[in-house]
């Protein structure tokens, strides 16, 4: 079945009275048909969030086109807004290193259909998963990280060539440099195999075995310039007892991994996730 072509368009401001009635005020005078509305305010910061999706063929202009007749609206309110078209599918870039597992997971929703992102190549820094990569008829780029600028400097080079919308690290094990994650602020996401902000780094299932804990888990988030501190986007836990070896932590630990990861992308490929300073607001 056919997706329905709809338009979606994000918007944060500083909360006022009026925002929504002008808003859909304005996708109602031009003929807009709204299938799906959400809003939230941030009280700390006193920012306004919303998210609407549109029935696209029913506004008389082009995607290209909503902002020249929207702007006007934008600066009255101060809006930083985004519209995207759900008929341009998003591109995403994997970045992997030995374990395949989140790999496995996002290759086999994009071929069933379930993750509706084109992946123009795969992007590792061991060549054990060439043949894997390559049997689904993706271009796989291995890169040496013996010097890591050189390595990240060709990474930042392969994503633009792809013109990549998201990097995904789907359990690429290199700490990416301050300067990558600024080029691309909010594009790059990472699942992280710990419930953070407990056990950030190396060997998480290690450093909570080591504590006794009762719970594991994995987080999605966006990168930043800070080791494992970036915007959560989508988390997840497992009770686990005192007989649980590392590497029955490390087992469950997978498939937690695997399923918050899939939320969390599918998440912003829907612009379902808007960033307010450290946190996210997702519109699920």
């Amino acid at each position: 079945m056919t997706s329905p072509h709809r338009y979606t368009l994000t918007i944060s401001c500083p909360d006022r009275a009026g925002i929504i009635a002008a808003v859909t005020g304005f996708i109602a005078q031009h003929g807009g048909f709204i299938v799906e509305a959400s809003y939230h305010t941030d009280q700390e910061t006193q920012q306004f969030f919303m998210r609407q999706e549109i029935q696209a063929d029913s506004l008389p202009f082009s995607a290209a086109e909503f902002d020249t007749f929207f702007a006007p609206l934008a600066q009255e309110f101060a809006m930083r807004s985004q519209l995207t078209d759900s008929a341009i599918k998003k591109r995403l870039v994997l970045l992997v290193s030995q374990q395949d597992h989140c790999l496995n997971d996002l290759l086999h929703r994009w071929r069933s259909g379930e993750l509706l992102v084109d992946i123009p190549c795969v992007i590792s820094n061991h060549e054990n998963l060439r043949s894997f990569v390559e049997w689904h008829g993706i271009p796989f780029h291995y890169v040496a990280m013996q010097d890591k600028a050189a390595g990240f400097a060709r990474i930042a080079a392969l994503f633009d060539a792809a013109q990549g919308d998201i990097m995904v690290l789907a359990r690429f094990m290199q700490i990416l440099p301050p300067a990558l994650c600024s080029q691309y602020a909010g594009k790059i996401i990472n699942i992280h195999h710990s419930f953070l902000p407990s056990f950030i780094g190396a060997k998480p299932y290690h450093q909570a075995h080591q504590r006794g804990v009762k719970l594991i888990g994995a987080t999605c988030h966006y990168v930043s310039d800070e080791l494992d501190a970036g915007p959560i986007i989508e988390q997840d836990t497992l009770r686990i007892d005192h007989a649980d070896s590392i590497e029955d932590l490390v087992r469950y630990g997978r498939d937690i991994e695997k399923s918050v990861l899939a939320r969390g992308l599918r998440y912003h490929v829907e612009d379902r996730v808007l960033i307010c300073g450290n946190k996210t607001i997702v519109f699920r």
